[in-house]
């Protein structure tokens, strides 16, 4: 778990050409602007402000990326990519976003995992569906691994906890194959429901 914690700002791009290549594994971290996927990777690095979460939803509009391991040999990669689905951002940054995110997860060579924040509340929306057609040729063959965080499940009841699993797991079933290493996961930044069990299992991917 103390291995999350290692992690530090290396640099942000606006395209995908200006990402510096890399043959680190690099693990992906996306969801809607409301997710809490900010928030989240701060809890999971414990570090309050490595992830900028803005009292704007929407608007960062860069991939961020972290260093993990030691300063002298870094062993994997954090990305940050930018929230999707705000409103209040123009149509025209909504489509250029939607592009670099799509030819992000499907042709970033060194992508290795990605970490998908849904709010369990709502569940998969169109645009989490949608986000979920990029990468899943590559979840399908087994070259990336995949992980939904049901974010906020401090605020669901067992009952509701039991729903928001099953219909995440039917969802995901439609993507699975036998190469396919997917998993879901209740996570609250709250009172840190699946924290330490999601930094274990992200360290398993880049041990492997």
């Amino acid at each position: 778990m103390a291995w999350a914690h290692t992690a530090r700002f290396l640099t942000t791009a606006s395209r995908l050409d200006q990402l510096p290549a890399s043959e680190l594994p690099e693990i992906a971290f996306v969801g809607r602007s409301n997710a809490g996927k900010s928030t989240a990777i701060n809890t999971l690095t414990q570090q309050k402000r490595l992830a900028f979460a803005s009292k704007t939803p929407g608007r960062t509009q860069h991939i961020n990326l972290f260093e993990l391991g030691p300063r002298d040999a870094a062993d994997a990669l954090f990305a940050d990519l930018p929230g999707y689905g705000y409103a209040a951002v123009s149509r025209g940054d909504k489509e250029r976003w939607q592009r670099v995110m799509a030819d992000y997860l499907e042709v970033r060579r060194s992508l290795t995992g990605v970490v998908l924040m849904v709010d369990s509340r709502l569940g998969f929306t169109e645009l989490d569906l949608q986000l979920l057609e990029f990468v899943a040729p590559r979840v399908a063959n087994g070259s990336v691994k995949l992980l939904v965080l049901l974010t906020k499940a401090d605020k669901l009841n067992r009952r509701d906890a039991d729903r928001a699993l099953k219909a995440c797991s039917d969802t995901l079933a439609a993507i699975g194959t036998e190469e396919s290493d997917i998993g879901i996961a209740l996570f609250s930044a709250l009172d840190k429901r699946g924290v330490d069990d999601t930094a274990v299992l992200l360290r398993s991917w880049v041990a492997a």
